[in-house]
């Protein structure tokens, strides 16, 4: 069994002047290789480098850090991701040259349309969203995001899209490796499934992560399980897992090996070329129309 984390009765001295700095300078080059990052992947990154301790009180060290390094410039914004935050506002333009233009720059090719599957990673961190975005943009595969357990009307809508398509909706879940995670999973599951037998939808459901063997093989950072309730009590490991605590880089290499599963590298290369040249075609036009 793999050893778990105790929090330790011994307060902690408070960081010299070098500790911080060696710790600033491990969070600036590891946010700025792997990023985009969450701050809680930037904390179980620390705890194993052995710069802070593995404890909420270290995380929010980190995350003051975080926050202090971005301000002073030292860490880009852009390198720390949170999707639990956005803003909706409609697309506008000055004209009817600048909505070509805009066209032509952001055109692209719906790489699904003629496949007989409809693929969708569903995640239950939000923050999480942005650091595998990269991946889910690239091969134009819907990312849903749950901050826990999924609402009816959110399984409901992905499942009443492809009534009447033929299509086959395959789900990967990513949650966490504790009670709420899995139980959380498992009730997305069970709505998808529902509604895909009330619609005529065929459903697939495949568990991403976590998983007992991704822990363990991974060798990623653990907390006690929570046992303040009875369903807490009922999950039958001593220890619990992050999907944080999964490296930024592995984590976006499970999705991608995830959607390759169905559209392999060598053909999204060919319609990413067909999408190239589609695109010519449209600022050609843009400059024609002149």
């Amino acid at each position: 069994m793999k050893d778990v984390y105790q929090a330790s009765p011994i307060k902690r001295k408070r960081a010299t002047k070098a500790e911080m700095a060696e710790r600033a300078a491990f969070l600036i080059d590891y946010a700025e290789r792997h990023g985009p990052v969450t701050v809680r992947q930037e904390f179980y990154a620390a705890t194993v480098a052995g710069l802070i301790e593995k404890s909420e009180s270290g995380y929010n060290k980190v995350q003051a850090q975080v926050l202090k390094l971005r301000r002073e410039g030292k860490m880009p914004y852009h390198v720390i991701a949170d999707a639990t935050r956005y803003m909706r506002k409609p697309r506008t333009f000055d004209g009817i040259e600048d909505a070509l233009q805009s066209t032509a720059q952001l055109y692209r090719k719906a790489l699904w349309s003629d496949a007989p599957e409809e693929i969708e990673i569903w995640i239950e961190k939000s923050a999480l969203a942005g650091v595998i975005y990269l991946v889910t943009s690239e091969f134009d595969v819907q990312l849903m995001p749950t901050g826990g357990y999924t609402s009816e009307t959110f399984a409901h809508e992905a499942v009443q899209a492809l009534r009447g398509t033929g299509k086959t909706l395959v789900v990967y879940a990513l949650y966490d490796f504790d009670r709420s995670g899995k139980d959380a999973e498992q009730s997305l599951c069970e709505k998808v499934e529902r509604f895909g037998e009330e619609y005529g939808v065929n459903v697939e459901f495949h568990s991403l992560g976590l998983t007992l063997d991704q822990v363990e093989d991974m060798g990623l950072p653990t907390r006690p399980a929570k046992s303040k309730s009875a369903a807490d009590r009922r999950w039958p490991y001593i220890y619990a897992a992050e999907l944080d605590a999964i490296p930024p880089d592995a984590l976006r290499d499970m999705v991608r090996g995830a959607i390759e599963r169905h559209l392999p590298a060598h053909q999204l290369e060919h319609l990413k070329y067909v999408e190239s040249q589609e695109r010519d075609l449209i600022r050609k036009f843009v400059r024609e129309v002149r």
